[in-house]
């Protein structure tokens, strides 16, 4: 995962519903915010989802700047609908795997990985609002993966600030412990029941899905 940023296949299937934020007291948070109008949402989203279906994470977008500009006012068009919505609460936990990104460090593994003999796996932010915890992972099948782990303070409505605590690089039976190094925010800018978008203090951009497993150090 990139290092001044949070946070990351192929997106799922649309969704018939739309989350509702539950509000959640350790964090300040108070009412739920009303959900997007779910025609409208439901289009935003499928129009994003389509853009993205076919740039290989983001690799193909850093070379055709029509297109990022064409997923990017895509993505503010989404991030429009979920204006209001309380994201820093529950229902940000959990397992999000990397659908497309603007992020130039993640870029450039999921790139160049199979110059070090490997692939690149998923590609996951890993949240526990409750416990203020973030991994951002990246997977290198069958055993290999590179964390970094990073505690996390909710700033609601929607601005997560993190900071880097220790990075590990494994392998089926071998471990190199990194040094920390930085912090910054992310903004979940709309979020549902099956994907997240967010940016970040770089003004890079995020789209992940829920994965279908959780993942553990």
């Amino acid at each position: 995962m990139a290092m001044s940023s949070p946070f990351l296949s192929r997106p799922s299937a649309i969704p018939s519903s739309l989350r509702i934020l539950k509000s959640n007291p350790a964090l300040g948070c108070c009412a739920a915010a009303r959900p997007p109008s779910s025609g409208a949402s439901l289009g935003a989203k499928a129009d994003l989802l389509a853009l993205i279906a076919d740039q290989e994470r983001g690799l193909r977008t850093q070379s055709d700047p029509r297109k990022r500009a064409e997923i990017i006012a895509a993505v503010e068009a989404l991030g429009a609908l979920g204006r209001g919505q309380v994201t820093t609460g529950s229902s940000l936990s959990g397992t999000w795997r990397m659908l497309w990104t603007t992020e130039k460090e993640q870029l450039f593994i999921i790139k160049n990985a199979p110059l070090f003999g490997t692939r690149t796996g998923d590609v996951l932010q890993v949240i526990d609002v409750e416990k203020r915890s973030l991994n951002n992972v990246i997977t290198f099948p069958p055993s290999g993966v590179f964390f970094v782990r990073s505690s996390i303070d909710a700033a609601p409505p929607q601005r997560v600030n993190f900071r880097f605590t220790s990075a590990v690089l494994r392998g089926s039976n071998w471990e190199i412990p990194l040094p920390p190094f930085g912090q910054g925010w992310f903004e979940s800018i709309y979020l549902d029941d099956d994907i997240r978008v967010a940016k970040d203090i770089r003004g890079d951009y995020l789209v992940v899905d829920r994965a279908s497993y959780s993942w553990k150090e």
